[in-house]
């Protein structure tokens, strides 16, 4: 293999970033819905008896089937799944930046225009408790509050110090990361959900 071969195989790498191929990938929809003349982000509340995160704050969304052709394919099908929304009548507005949570953790997001009544009528109640609508102007004019928390390097207990310089003395460095509060009545939006929404809040306040 020569300087010609290494150019067209990393022309070929479409990996977003180190390790994407073999990530955990998900895929969300944040629903923009109508609501009496005014436009609105719909959420789900995660039922209390789902075994992953009950009774969180989430977007429709999921895992990336190896069957999936596209993140977006995964969002509008879990969408339908959960929400009861037929795929075809979801206005793709377009994606945003992938969320890479961690180099195993990815999240695609995707923005589209849903027909509320749809949902009111058809959720899927074993998975999703309740759904709720926030104002888009409200969540434009009121900003959210941040949490720095730390993360610390755990390694287990087969990790080879002897392999590396300074052995157990090691010092590890620690990464700060952001978590965001959305507050809007008795709800806490939190977690990846409140950062994509900030994403998303941003990218359409500009």
């Amino acid at each position: 293999m020569d300087r010609e071969k290494w150019g067209e195989q990393l022309r070929k790498n479409q990996e977003l970033f180190i390790g994407e191929s073999t990530a955990f990938r998900s895929a969300v929809l944040i629903p923009l819905v109508e609501v009496e003349g005014e436009w609105c982000v719909l959420f789900e509340v995660r039922s209390s008896t789902m075994r992953s995160q009950p009774g969180d704050i989430c977007f429709p969304g999921g895992r990336i089937d190896p069957t999936d052709e596209s993140p977006l394919f995964a969002a509008l099908r879990e969408t339908h799944e959960e929400l009861g929304v037929d795929s075809d009548t979801v206005e793709v507005l377009g994606p945003l930046s992938p969320y890479i949570a961690s180099p195993s953790f990815v999240v695609y997001p995707f923005a589209g225009i849903v027909d509320y009544k749809e949902i009111i009528r058809s959720y899927n109640q074993c998975e999703v408790e309740e759904v709720f609508t926030v104002p888009l102007d409200y969540l434009l004019d009121h900003e959210p509050y941040m949490h720095p928390v730390m993360v610390n390097p755990a390694p287990d207990s087969n990790f080879p110090y002897d392999k590396i310089r300074n052995g157990t003395n090691y010092q590890w460095r620690g990464r700060k990361i952001e978590e965001w509060f959305f507050e809007y009545g008795n709800y806490t939006i939190w977690g990846l959900t409140a950062r994509i929404l900030k994403h998303f809040i941003d990218i359409i306040r500009k």
